[in-house]
């Protein structure tokens, strides 16, 4: 017998008012991505630092699984629903967690390197060993970044390593690590728990990359199976907790690391390769670099450089209270150093970049700046460029204009050279990847 029409309403007004629900949230997701979207590429925002995502509109079923994988979501846009499909809607907000592949049920994502516009140097690797039998890379350099990829990195490249070390051979020892940041630490305490003939190098201090963050910024991991410790419970802190742990994890392993030590060159050798340091020389059978991507700092090549109040990487705000300082830079790292020390009692921070516009800088970076311009704590010279360094000034050209002002610090973040060179003088053949896989 039919249905009635009273049947039908009791029935089908929920289905449709589920359906409408639905959609208006659609609707509603699809405009905020919309207008995320324009603003990032209005900026220039559009080219992202390292590994992302590029998505098949054919096989994207807009299920919305990928955008809320993306850890970085939580603290600001990386991914969208744009008219029923996933875009990467923030470029530079995406930092290579790679969630977002995992999750998509309709392998509708690739993870890819580079752009068509700008294109990324990785080392060419099988399985972390590079094309120079015995020389191994893990972490950063090898186009993984993040804290949780590198350490996992660092111990699976040491269980390759050990199994190569099981076979005889005459070097006094089976691996020099070159860094001891998330990766070269990790790979250390496996090296240690195989029982194998190490040497760990690094020219800074324990983390690496992280040692270098400014003070008190935040740090996000995943929980991750730390060799020899067991399970580093972390996915949320600041550089100064994370390193703190790290270093008792050091302690309580008793891991060996020699500090301050700058690895100089690196040459094959009849045992294997013969890595030599700002102070020793050490013969291994093998190699494993987990040195990042930041290379050495780019520098300005302009009079009074060399002073030794210019440096390269903010590490302490306070220790420019009630001085004057240069911060140099239009990327977030000179954002952020500019308006973290204009929040110290009685600086005076001026913030020079050559460009017009901060096109490379995150959003909430560049309010940051506006903010303390309009209080009056920061001083912004754009279309400017430094000139000179004496001992108590710093003389700018801006639009043709001299200003000399007083100077007490400078902070250049001018970004840094890769170690692509140091790769190709140790004979490691590199590939240029454009949005490639």
């Amino acid at each position: 017998m039919p249905l009635s029409t009273d049947y039908l309403a009791i029935y089908l007004l929920p289905v449709m008012l589920l359906w409408m629900a639905y959609a208006l949230s659609k609707k509603r997701h699809s405009h905020k991505s919309l207008a995320v979207r324009k603003e990032e590429f209005d900026a220039g925002l559009t080219e992202p630092a390292s590994l992302h995502p590029v998505i098949d509109p054919l096989k994207c079923m807009g299920c919305g699984t990928c955008v809320k994988a993306c850890p970085e979501q939580q603290h600001h846009p990386v991914l969208g629903l744009i008219h029923g499909k996933a875009e990467l809607i923030a470029p530079t907000n995406c930092i290579g967690h790679g969630a977002c592949k995992n999750a998509c049920p309709f392998d509708a994502i690739t993870l890819v390197f580079g752009t068509e516009r700008r294109g990324v140097d990785v080392p060419l690797l099988n399985e972390f060993e590079t094309n120079m039998p015995g020389i191994y890379i893990a972490g950063e350099l090898g186009g993984m970044g993040l804290i949780y990829n590198a350490v996992l990195q660092g111990a699976k490249a040491m269980e390759r390593i050990a199994a190569a070390s099981a076979k005889p051979h005459q070097a006094p020892l089976d691996v020099v690590i070159v860094g001891a940041g998330p990766a070269g630490f990790s790979a250390s305490l496996r090296a240690k728990e195989k029982n194998l003939r190490y040497v760990t190098l690094e020219q800074e201090s324990l983390g690496g990359t992280v040692y270098q963050f400014p003070r008190g910024k935040l740090v996000m991991t995943r929980s991750v199976e730390l060799p020899l410790f067991g399970e580093m419970r972390i996915t949320e802190t600041s550089k100064e907790k994370l390193l703190e742990f790290w270093r008792q994890v050091e302690e309580k392993t008793g891991v060996e690391i020699n500090y301050h030590e700058r690895v100089e060159s690196i040459e094959p050798s009849d045992k294997g390769y013969r890595v030599r340091t700002n102070k020793a020389v050490y013969e291994a059978k093998q190699v494993l670099l987990s040195i990042g991507r930041r290379g050495t700092p780019r520098k300005l090549g302009v009079p009074g450089e060399e002073l030794s109040k210019v440096t390269y990487r903010l590490i302490d705000p306070e220790q420019y209270r009630d001085r004057h300082v240069l911060v140099v830079g239009g990327g977030d790292s000179a954002l952020e150093a500019a308006t973290s020390i204009a929040e110290e009692p009685g600086t005076c921070v001026t913030l020079s970049y050559r460009s017009g516009s901060f096109s490379r800088a995150k959003r909430k970076n560049r309010e940051r700046v506006d903010a303390a311009v309009a209080a009056g704590r920061l001083n912004l010279l754009l279309n400017s460029n430094v000139k000179a360094f004496t001992p108590d000034s710093v003389t700018i050209e801006q639009q043709g204009n001299l200003l000399e002002i007083e100077n007490h610090a400078a902070i250049i973040c001018a970004g840094g050279i890769l170690p692509t060179g140091f790769l190709k003088e140790i004979g490691i053949s590199m590939e240029t990847k454009y949005g490639t896989a």
